[in-house]
């Protein structure tokens, strides 16, 4: 039998990279932490003072590996069932994108920037994707990790169009991509919520995506048409639906992507779109679960 192994800790999940640029987080009462911009017209090339080149030294990184050494220091010698316990989790690897890190810095003045100040606007998403690459590299050879693919997000996109996506981010996702996998031998994947569904060809194309991992509200059948049924895609019933609906509610929408042509190519994982809240009734999830089983068997 194999080791217990314990997931990922100190993700912080949306909130890592802003923190560690300085930016205040919020834990309020029953929702996701949060954080606030601190860049404004008069200082916002500040950031480009912060040090990149050493990023395990600096919050939240920093606590990430001191929490992942701790707990490895107190598993030493634990088992469960006979099975030992290994604390095998590091900090993230992938990064929420250069786009939507630049807005949690700057806020949706940053969208602004895009069109009045393009050169401070690609300036700081090189900046923000040269330390997302330099992390990941840090981290990996810090716990020698193989590592078998190429993860990354960039939720803000949706609040652009294909061409602005075209001109001003995508080589930025591009760099990411062959930075960590210059030999294109590793799967890529990305992230997106939201409606982005038009820029989900040009990542496939020109950055070799094949999983794309999706929130919503999209269109499941478009989708798989623009990216073919080679492409992985994750999705499912909206969370809104699944907190709020009723069983049946859940299961209709279930069915309903299910049929929908995305299970052409065997590529299509069943799951929430796109983070499970808590407290969903556990009803609802056998819901989705039972359209799983009626309708999307391979």
């Amino acid at each position: 039998m194999g080791d217990w192994g314990m997931g990922r800790l100190g993700g912080w999940q949306n909130v890592y990279e802003a923190w560690f640029f300085g930016c205040p987080v919020h834990f309020e009462p029953g929702q996701v932490p949060a954080t606030t911009p601190i860049l404004t017209s008069r200082n916002k090339r500040s950031i480009f003072a912060v040090d990149i080149t050493r990023p395990l030294e600096r919050d939240p990184f920093r606590r990430s590996i001191e929490f992942a050494e701790r707990m490895r220091e107190r598993a030493r010698g634990l088992a469960y069932r006979d099975r030992p316990v290994e604390v095998t989790a590091t900090p993230p690897l992938g990064s929420d994108g250069p786009l939507t890190v630049a807005v949690n810095l700057r806020g949706s003045e940053f969208l602004s920037d895009l069109v009045e100040d393009p050169a401070y606007a690609d300036e700081l998403m090189g900046f923000l994707t040269e330390a997302a690459i330099l992390r990941a590299k840090a981290i990996t050879a810090l716990w020698g990790i193989q590592r078998q693919e190429i993860g990354l997000a960039d939720d803000m996109i949706e609040a652009i169009g294909v061409r602005t996506y075209i001109e001003r981010v995508l080589p930025h996702h591009r760099r990411y991509y062959d930075a960590l996998d210059p030999e294109r031998r590793m799967r890529r994947t990305m992230h997106l919520c939201g409606d982005a569904c038009r820029h989900f060809p040009i990542i496939a194309a020109e950055c070799g995506v094949s999983s794309f991992d999706t929130g919503f509200p999209l269109d499941f059948a478009a989708v798989h048409r623009a990216v073919g049924p080679s492409v992985e895609i994750l999705g499912g019933v909206e969370v809104a639906t699944l907190l709020h609906g009723a069983p049946e509610a859940v299961f209709a929408r279930a069915q309903s992507i299910l049929t929908s042509g995305v299970l052409e190519g065997e590529r299509f994982i069943l799951r929430e779109a796109n983070n499970l809240p808590p407290c969903v009734p556990m009803e609802n999830l056998a819901a989705m679960y039972r359209a799983a089983q009626e309708y999307g068997c391979y």
